[in-house]
């Protein structure tokens, strides 16, 4: 039996008859009583005593009365969630994201999003190496990706973030000239402490670099981000990070400068071709309109 037999079953059992149930309904009564017959056909047994004037519920009825309300209670409560969860009320939402990207943009933008949403909880995912952003938007182990131009995203939807100027950090005894700005010759040149290869920021300091026609010195490999300031600061080495990043760990005491010529990382948001979920395109929304994007556009008409 489905929802629209045990509600007509009720409203029969409520009503005392066909016609008054019918009418309630606003259902034929042909339709009605059909309906309530496959129901007895169902379950073996008579549920109404049609009698001269309405009808009355048999044993077997007045058994099935408190498990059809259950029934439909069940029913409104998962529609109420369901409606939740399309409202961006309630839900979850998934983005993975390089270390780095996570610092920032995306941690700004999720304070945004749950100052906005805040029943919807959110999970940031940390992958081992660059293309595996995209590999799980892709599986959906993530419905979001945040990743640089380093890796194929070519059958996902994407939309470019401002893009983010990377600067030299290095150890607080360091003298930098009183320019403030790096010659990249000459950071190829220091002690460098960097992530492994296959990491995006690994990936960019090598090409960032590669024009110095040197080796990098790598004094510290590490896959280990949190540890990259930390380790600047004790004097292992130098190392390359975001603007936001390089200015936290210059309020540490480590000395930070720019490059010449200057080095930028393209950052991408990243979703796949399916229709996002609310809670996603609300997302996406939220960070079109917040970096001068088409606001309008919603993120399942983007190419």
């Amino acid at each position: 039996m489905d929802r629209r037999q045990l509600e007509y079953f009720l409203a029969v059992a409520a009503h005392g008859s066909f016609t008054s149930a019918a009418s309630a309904l606003r259902v034929a009564q042909p339709s009605l009583s059909y309906a309530i017959k496959a129901i007895e056909r169902e379950v073996g047994a008579i549920l109404f005593h049609r009698l001269s004037r309405g009808v009355a519920l048999t044993a077997a009825g007045e058994a099935l009365v408190k498990p059809a309300q259950q029934v439909m209670r069940d029913f409104a409560i998962a529609r109420a969630s369901v409606q939740k969860v399309s409202d961006v009320a309630a839900g979850r939402l998934d983005i993975v994201a390089h270390t780095t990207l996570a610092v920032h943009p995306l941690a700004g933008l999720v304070g945004a999003f749950r100052m906005a949403y805040p029943a919807v909880a959110v999970g940031i995912d940390d992958p081992e190496y660059a293309a595996a952003v995209a590999e799980r938007v892709r599986s959906g182990h993530s419905e979001l990706g945040l990743t640089d131009f380093s890796i194929s995203v070519e059958d996902l939807r994407t939309y470019e973030l401002p893009a983010q100027q990377m600067l030299v950090v290095l150890p607080p005894e360091s003298d930098i000239g009183t320019e403030g700005s790096v010659p990249i010759a000459e950071v190829a040149a220091l002690d460098l402490i960097v992530a492994p290869p296959g990491t995006s920021s690994r990936a960019l300091l090598e090409s960032a670099l590669a024009g110095a026609g040197v080796p990098l010195r790598v004094a510290v490999e590490t896959p280990h981000r949190a540890a990259l300031i930390p380790l600047v600061l004790a004097g292992a080495g130098a190392t390359l990070l975001p603007r936001a990043m390089a200015e936290g760990a210059a309020r540490q005491g480590a000395r930070v400068a720019t490059l010449d010529p200057p080095v930028v990382r393209r950052v991408q948001l990243l979703w796949r071709r399916e229709q996002l979920s609310p809670a996603g395109r609300a997302f996406v929304g939220m960070v079109i309109a917040a970096t001068g994007g088409d606001a309008t556009a919603t993120a399942d008409d983007r190419p």
